[in-house]
């Protein structure tokens, strides 16, 4: 079984407006580096998507998979792969928290890949990847 990592960052912006920009697929080629499309293919309840198929380039990486997700409000969102290429396994979640008028968001991330790759290798890359995207949301939901 594959290890979770962890990583947080503290936005100036309250949960709603964070879990607003997490929500928001389509704008994700916009502000997401590595992510070259993200299609909703299940609209969910409350205008939030059941599921997504996205396509990343991320150099050395290029994939096309399909997430399912769960929301709890603006508390919280949790994701499995569904459809993958290059992973076998992906669980994932976005944890909002209110901290006076900032938000702290906690990244939980496992991959399990369907090629393998030594442990450190995967470690680095699941942290590059983590920091990369919390920095990234961190920018688009300040820039407003």
């Amino acid at each position: 079984m594959a290890d979770e990592s962890t990583q947080s960052i503290t936005i100036d912006a309250a949960p709603a407006a964070v879990m607003a920009v997490i929500a928001d697929f389509d704008d994700y080629p916009q502000w997401a580096g590595s992510v070259k499309s993200a299609v909703v293919t299940v609209d969910g309840a409350g205008g939030r998507a059941e599921r997504v198929k996205f396509k990343i380039d991320a150099g050395a990486i290029r994939d096309e998979y399909e997430l399912a997700y769960e929301w709890s409000g603006d508390d919280k969102v949790s994701w499995n792969l569904t459809k993958g290429q290059m992973q076998k396994a992906q669980r994932g979640s976005y944890t909002l928290r209110a901290v006076g008028d900032q938000t702290e968001v906690t990244y939980n991330l496992t991959v399990d890949l369907a090629i393998p790759m030594l442990g450190m290798l995967k470690r680095k890359a699941e942290k590059v990847i983590m920091d990369t995207a919390l920095k990234e949301l961190k920018k688009r939901v300040e820039a407003g």
